[in-house]
């Protein structure tokens, strides 16, 4: 970067730092006045987990499986040969 090239952003700078502050954008106004017309409602901050019921499948049922499936793929590569080291 040039010498002139870092006054210039310095410069730039100091001009933004020094602008007042503007007024809100269209929408940011849109906003605050739907807001202020309709206010929200009061929100818990975490809501109560809602119960589903038992899920069907114990979890040693699923255990099995993704075991089941580990061996589907590790005897097959052990029978090739493939070793990891």
């Amino acid at each position: 970067m040039s010498e002139g090239g870092g006054r210039e952003r310095e410069s730039g700078l100091m001009w933004a730092d020094g602008a007042g502050h503007g007024e809100p954008s269209a929408r940011a106004r849109t906003l605050a006045a739907r807001r202020r017309d309709n206010p929200p409602g009061q929100v818990p901050f975490r809501g109560e987990p809602e119960y589903r019921g038992p899920s069907g499948r114990s979890s040693w049922v699923s255990a099995a499986v993704v075991l089941g499936r580990v061996v589907e793929v590790t005897v097959p590569l052990g029978h090739v040969g493939l070793r990891p080291y």
